[in-house]
């Protein structure tokens, strides 16, 4: 069976910033993303608003892309508002989606399926709604056992929210595939759980078990014997492809320790999935924290930022508390001498290899996950 094919919601928010679920929906999987519905750039190109999606149009409406080269066969909400409520104006839409036959897949927390008159008119013409937050039932509170496994545990940590920690365990994992490390990537939001199958949107989860889910997705990352797989909704046994022969475990981060209003489920992710490395995920343009509402809140010189994150993730294990590794950039609002002045910068502040995965390449951070494997195990990784 082929998979799925989506037209993609972006509707005024179009952009690597506005749209992350939309953007990386097609700079990771372009070839089942049939448009973009967003009608400020309806005329164009993915391409000209992100600078990647080549051939992939921007239509004005579901009609068009309802009659494109390729018609989809679900409607994708590519844009997270804050908050994750559904805005009425969407409502239109995904009636329209769900009249035509199509599926509809959702990362808001406002579930669809629990949607009354969405919920009914999907019943009525047979087609699933897909609501990638929907943590699975009967979620463990954490109890460290994700330090047993064999697998290196790596957790992208950000001095901010939407810094690219999906993007940079995307890009690393690649990487290290390409030198012969098993890796694989535990996915803990809604837009890598699109991309990978599996995970548990974390932001969704009741607090006590916001650890507990980590600590599942390390076990289940990891291949560890008996482990179940989370997937929106549910448990399946099956396991995550390449998950046996995992040296690595590349957990993906949420928010940030310095977010008002996110930083609850970072430390649960950092407690819960205790991390052996983490890679700091920045973006150098950015003084304050993101979202129009934390201009009080001033993000600290990167330094000082690893000092607090080594700090925290070493509250439960003194004796090997973890370090930042390596450092990401997400240079993609700046001009290329900026960017490559602002990684030195980084570079010489924290004494870390800095680069920008998606700009530069990953390599940086390869050789550093790469190089913590090897002295926790003794051999060189790949062998």
């Amino acid at each position: 069976m082929s998979p799925l094919t989506f037209a993609v919601l972006a509707e005024g928010r179009f952009g690597l910033v506005g749209s992350k679920t939309a953007a990386s929906a097609i700079r990771y999987m372009p070839e089942r993303v049939t448009a973009v519905l967003d009608s400020e750039h309806a005329g164009g190109t993915a391409a000209e608003v992100l600078g990647f999606g080549a051939g992939i149009p921007v239509v004005a409406n579901l009609e068009e892309a309802l009659v494109g080269a390729v018609p989809p066969d679900a409607l994708l909400i590519g844009v997270a508002p804050q908050g994750g409520a559904l805005p009425d104006a969407w409502r239109p839409v995904l009636r329209a989606a769900i009249e035509g036959g199509l599926e509809v897949w959702s990362g808001l927390h406002s579930f669809l399926a629990e949607d009354p008159e969405l919920a009914g008119l999907a019943e009525a013409r047979g087609v699933r709604l897909v609501d990638l937050r929907r943590s699975p039932p009967g979620l463990p509170v954490a109890t460290g056992r994700g330090a047993g496994v064999d697998a290196l545990r790596v957790l992208t940590v950000g001095t901010d929210c939407n810094v690219g920690k999906m993007t940079t365990g995307l890009e690393l994992r690649s990487e290290l595939g390409r030198r012969g490390v098993g890796t694989s990537f535990a996915p803990t939001g809604q837009t890598g759980i699109l991309l990978e199958g599996w995970g548990v949107a974390v932001d969704a989860v009741v607090a006590d078990f916001v650890a507990g889910a980590a600590e599942s997705l390390v076990l289940a990352g990891a291949g560890a014997e008996g482990a179940r797989v989370p997937v929106p909704g549910g448990w399946r046994e099956e396991p995550v492809p390449g998950a046996s022969g995992a040296e690595v475990v590349l957990v993906e981060g949420q928010g940030s320790l310095l977010h008002p209003g996110y930083s609850g489920v970072t430390l649960g992710l950092l407690h819960g999935s205790m991390p052996q490395a983490m890679v700091l995920c920045w973006v150098p343009s950015r003084r304050t924290i993101y979202g129009g509402r934390y201009d009080w809140v001033e993000i600290p010189p990167l330094d000082v930022v690893v000092r607090l994150y080594e700090e925290a993730a070493g509250w439960i294990r003194p004796p090997e508390a973890p370090r930042v590794v390596a450092v990401s950039a997400a240079t993609y609002d700046l001009g290329e001498e900026e960017a490559r002045r602002a990684i030195g910068e980084a570079r010489e502040r924290t004494g870390l290899p800095v680069t920008d995965p998606v700009r530069f390449g990953s390599a940086p951070l390869a050789d550093a996950v790469v190089a913590a494997l090897d002295a926790r195990s003794g051999a060189p990784a790949g062998s």
